[in-house]
């Protein structure tokens, strides 16, 4: 089987999304664009020569950019998770994905487009799977104080350190 590749429904912002997401990832690309034909265009009421769908790939990951019109609109029951190294990459996130979007609170976020986001560190999942109750406990008592998430905090409290802080 191939890899599953997620189909992003817009309004009519398909290309200029893949163009701002793929502009923040390395090994990104537009793969392929299509525009409405004339039947289509009848069918979807979008003008025909449009642009219908956006193939793109974030980091090796395929996606597709629909423009289907305003019926459909990005709720946060779909994320897409970043598992950043280091700070310096949760912060770059961060500010590019959320910047005219709006910041939401655990590392999520909505983008300019309405798309939800998690910007996590890599270790996160390890943190709060950890099989030491205590350890998982305190990061997530940290996690629930931030918005965007400070890394050091976060593993700080991991470690049992005083002075696991929020941003």
């Amino acid at each position: 089987m191939k890899q599953i590749m997620p189909c992003l429904w817009f309004e009519n912002q398909a290309e200029e999304a893949a163009r701002f997401y793929t502009s923040l990832f390395k090994n990104s690309k537009i793969t392929s664009i299509t525009h409405y034909p004339p039947s289509a265009s009848a069918a979807s009421g979008r003008p025909a020569g449009s642009v219908m769908t956006v193939n793109f790939e974030l980091n090796g990951q395929e996606f597709m950019g629909l423009n289907g019109g305003p019926e459909f609109k990005f709720t946060e029951a779909i994320s897409l998770t970043v598992r950043c190294k280091d700070q310096k990459e949760i912060d770059e996130f961060w500010d590019n994905l959320s910047r005219g979007g709006t910041p939401g609170v655990c590392g999520w976020l909505k983008d300019k487009y309405g798309l939800s986001w998690q910007i996590v560190p890599e270790s996160m999942d390890k943190m709060i799977q950890d099989k030491d109750p205590e350890k998982s406990e305190r990061v997530m008592a940290a996690l629930m104080k931030m918005k965007k998430l400070d890394f050091k905090a976060l593993e700080d409290a991991y470690e049992g350190k005083v002075g696991a802080g929020a941003r």
